[in-house]
């Protein structure tokens, strides 16, 4: 039996492939009853995807996925439940485009350098026109034929000591959670498994996190496999943090990846939405106690 909550996705608000209205189309197709919309630093597609839920049935969170900066390592904390109209949060995210802009231009100067031409206007193109990621990037590369897929891309050209690579210069722990619990809503360490930290490392994330406020962790993800879902569970556990289940899902033509399709949280988990009242059609969920 799938779980039938899914708190990470992403649409062409920012790197996703469909609209919010789409995605929200395919994931009620799916069999998903709760669904958040978490593109990266922007909660720009929420209010068409809480339309498009109340037509289709299901529940939407209103949420946002934050790149972070810990310890010289990218990491992603998920905001659920966030009031997409706080100011504290909005000029937050509004600072991390403003790097992603100025990135995104890096990463087209670097790769023309090496020989792609026109790379940062083709990636620009197949975005939203507004905010561009390394994704746009790798899907650029793989449309001109030059690699096979997107995750060679990321091999090749887009990570560290690679042509193409740009370190970030994103939020802190800190702040980050300190905007999503100043819009009302709750932190989740996304795909924690994702990271390759050692266990130490890994847990003293987790313990910084809880300090500051964080709430939970991914222990499902689309990006986990199940011998992570038991070794994230334990850590929830550890760290008296609850477990939310996020498929990550980006677009169709990742099949790896899809809406619907995650499993139960393992025993002894305590679930993110165990004190939400939710409510079919319904783009409002409210926190119990």
């Amino acid at each position: 039996m799938f779980c039938q909550h899914d708190l990470h996705s992403h649409s062409t608000a920012s790197d996703g492939t469909l609209a919010p209205t789409e995605l929200v189309c395919l994931a009620a197709a799916s069999g998903v009853q709760v669904l958040a919309l978490t593109d990266h630093d922007t909660t720009a597609g929420v209010s068409e995807a809480q339309r498009a839920a109340a037509i289709a049935g299901i529940c939407l969170v209103a949420g946002v996925e934050i790149s972070v900066t810990w310890s010289g390592q990218t990491v992603h904390i998920v905001g659920l439940n966030v009031d997409q109209e706080n100011t504290l949060l909005q000029q937050g995210l509004q600072g991390l485009r403003d790097f992603r802009d100025r990135r995104a231009r890096e990463m087209g100067r670097r790769l023309e350098k090496a020989g792609i031409s026109d790379a940062y206007a083709d990636a620009l193109a197949l975005s939203n026109g507004i905010l561009v990621s390394r994704t746009h990037f790798a899907r650029m590369l793989v449309a001109r034929g030059l690699v096979k897929d997107e995750r060679t891309v990321f091999k090749h050209y887009l990570v560290q000591g690679k042509t193409g690579y740009v370190p970030g210069e994103w939020a802190s722990l800190e702040a980050a959670i300190g905007w999503i619990r100043s819009a009302g809503g709750e932190a989740v360490v996304a795909h924690p498994a994702r990271y390759k930290m050692t266990r130490t490392k890994l847990r003293k994330l987790l313990g910084e996190f809880r300090e500051l406020g964080g709430e939970a962790i991914e222990v499902v993800s689309g990006s986990h496999s199940r011998d992570d879902y038991v070794r994230m569970a334990k850590h929830a556990v550890d760290f008296g943090l609850k477990a939310s289940a996020g498929s990550d899902f980006h677009s169709p033509e990742n099949p790896w990846i899809a809406l619907g399709r995650l499993p139960q949280l393992p025993a002894g988990c305590r679930p993110i939405w165990g004190g939400w009242q939710t409510q079919a059609g319904s783009s409002l969920i409210r926190m119990v106690g």
